[in-house]
């Protein structure tokens, strides 16, 4: 079976460093990570820019659709640029409309679609550990939330848990994640247009999320269910 990753740029493949100006420090969304993490061929068609309506305007989905096979998985995650557009795109109105008919035309073709929230943007009110983490994408993974629920489709929260993973390894060490922290710790000057970037994700990011995004789709899948609990071999609490 294949995975087909629908998406914006912090789900498509690697920039390969022209944004950052270091091929050491590409730029690269989680989807560019997701095949050490599954036994699934993975069909990346996420594009930087990328919202819910020019996804389609520009042909990316009618080229998923072709590429389907029954039995396939398509993960779709919008969000960041559909803000941009409130007034067309707004989270209860076209952007849901259009998760919406992706969801219903990827079950017509006999895939399983799965609906994720965008993953966070890492910005922090002050400095130093103990500054609040901002969200950023207001209703829109609500929005996704709500629809997963009423049509029935899975949803991977990428919101929660990229807010976990910044969290857990605090705002400081949490830049890693990012071109201008890994620019940084290599000893690379930052300019102030790849210090201000806190959505898309380097090398470290991207896999951090894929890893967790090839274990949550091989949890739907039951991939494990069959095995023998390992309760009596363990330890006992």
């Amino acid at each position: 079976m294949t995975i087909h990753l629908a998406g914006d740029s912090t789900v498509a493949p690697t920039d390969d460093g022209r944004t950052s100006g270091y091929p050491q420090v590409p730029l690269l969304g989680w989807g560019d990570e997701l095949a050490p993490f599954t036994d699934d061929v993975v069909r990346n068609h996420a594009i930087g820019g990328a919202t819910t309506a020019s996804f389609r305007a520009e042909g990316r989905w009618e080229k998923l659709l072709a590429e389907l096979r029954p039995g396939d998985t398509v993960v779709i995650q919008f969000g960041h640029n559909d803000q941009k557009e409130p007034d067309e795109l707004a989270a209860e109105g076209g952007y849901t409309d259009r998760l919406a008919q992706f969801v219903a035309e990827a079950r017509a073709n006999g895939a399983r679609p799965v609906l994720a929230t965008s993953v966070e943007r890492r910005l922090y009110d002050g400095a130093g550990d103990d500054a609040a983490l901002r969200w950023s994408h207001g209703p829109y993974p609500a929005a996704v939330r709500a629809l997963g629920h009423d049509l029935d489709v899975p949803v991977l929260d990428l919101t929660a848990f990229t807010r976990w993973l910044y969290g857990w390894l605090g705002r400081d060490a949490s830049a890693a994640l990012f071109p201008h922290g890994a620019a940084a710790a290599a000893g690379l000057p930052v300019d102030d247009s790849l210090a201000k970037d806190n959505t898309h994700f380097t090398t470290a990011g991207a896999r951090a999320v894929a890893r967790y995004v090839g274990e949550a789709l091989a949890s739907l899948d039951g991939a494990h269910d069959a095995d023998e609990p390992l309760g009596a071999w363990v330890m006992q609490p």
